[in-house]
């Protein structure tokens, strides 16, 4: 398949969407990688990180510059389905029917950021189940289609409550989100500046519809995915048998994420290269960096971008500092798998930063230190 000129135009739209997201936000290359990646694939992404790492910022600029309607909001336990789905309708409901009014809520918006989404209540998480899986909202006795292209959830950590999972498997796509290091503090203080300055100036002129943006979505089944199904299968076959956790819905959309990649690379037919989003396919935390090192191997043999394939040392060593920062802060005694699991989460860091910046030794030292302090949890177990 070739991409007509007005496809082509899209696509380059989305990448000048990317560049200002670039030029606005430290470190979060990847994060706007695969936000234009979910919204031409029509699929959910989830962020795992701690506050304050500008997560609902992103996507509020994102959703402007392709003028989409957005919804927002901070779930809490206490987080009635009124705030989220929209209040009753009461007119209605003294004429006998049940009925929410959704103007401006989430069943009209076409992109939703949820943070903390694991702490929603059952029935919000029900009802958004349905909602991002079929795209329809039951209202009362009406069910109604909804706008929605991705919903970007964030929260602190994975839920470990089996309860949770069929709702969290939905979420095709997940990055974790660490804080800028402090190497790049003072070009965090800069664009920091430069995005007040321009939140003061008011809303800029957005840069794609989503019109246009539907319409590229549309020419997903026709891209060509044959050259790459087989070398497909053999990835997914490969991490399987190393005991990677990949259900069957996973694998079978992972070909809507290759056949998004090749679109935004301005092609009709998918490569190896192609695969690079397929790192970011996994369900526990603990296969990333497996899955991460085996999709890469793939995407480099085939001329991929190298920097697109390899986190930098300063992000390796901040993502060894969020993971001591987030098991040291647990109240209360720790389990003993979660220590072992962040262990081993700081020793692939280590591993990774040896292997692919050898000459990098703060940083070596930097996660081993992080590896002693997660260490001595082991020494205080029972």
């Amino acid at each position: 398949m070739k991409l007509s000129d007005r496809q082509l135009g899209v696509v380059r739209s989305l990448h000048a969407v990317r560049r200002d997201l670039d030029a606005r936000f430290v470190g979060r290359s990847a994060a706007v990688s695969l936000l234009a990646l979910a919204v031409v694939a029509r699929e959910h992404m989830l962020l795992i990180g701690p506050p304050g790492t500008a997560k609902t910022e992103l996507i509020h600029r994102f959703a402007g510059l392709i003028q989409a309607r957005r919804f927002n909001y901070l779930l809490t336990r206490f987080t009635e389905p009124s705030e989220i789905f929209g209040p009753l309708d009461f007119e209605l409901f003294q004429q006998g029917t049940y009925q929410v009014k959704t103007d401006g809520m989430l069943p009209e918006a076409e992109v939703v950021f949820l943070d903390e989404v694991f702490q929603g209540s059952s029935a919000i998480l029900n009802t958004l189940l349905a909602l991002i899986n079929e795209r329809r909202y039951h209202n009362g006795a009406r069910t109604v289609s909804t706008p929605l292209i991705s919903l970007f959830a964030a929260s602190s950590e994975l839920p470990e409550d089996p309860a949770l999972q069929a709702f969290s498997d939905r979420f095709l796509l997940r990055l974790e989100v660490t804080p800028v290091g402090a190497a790049r503090l003072p070009e965090l203080l800069d664009r920091g500046w430069e995005q007040e300055r321009l939140r003061l100036l008011g809303a800029e002129p957005p840069m794609l519809r989503v019109e246009q943006l539907r319409e590229l979505s549309d020419v997903l089944r026709d891209v060509d995915l044959q050259p790459v199904r087989g070398m497909l299968a053999d990835l997914i076959g490969e991490l399987l048998a190393q005991g990677v956790t990949l259900s069957d819905r996973r694998i079978v959309r992972a070909q809507k994420l290759v056949a998004a990649a090749a679109l935004l690379r301005e092609d009709g037919t998918a490569r190896p290269r192609d695969f690079w989003p397929l790192a970011h396919l996994w369900t526990e935390q603990s296969d990333a960096a497996l899955l991460r090192d085996a999709v890469y191997e793939r995407v480099i043999d085939d001329g991929g971008e190298p920097a697109t394939a390899r986190r930098s040392p300063a992000e390796l060593a901040a993502i060894a500092q969020h993971e001591a920062a987030m098991i040291l802060s647990r109240q209360g005694a720790v389990a003993r798998g979660s220590v072992i699991a962040a262990l081993r989460t700081i020793n692939e860091l280590l591993t990774d930063a040896r292997t692919h910046h050898p000459a990098a030794h703060p940083t070596h030292e930097l996660i081993r230190t992080q590896r002693d302090r997660v260490s001595v949890l082991l020494d205080q177990q029972p």
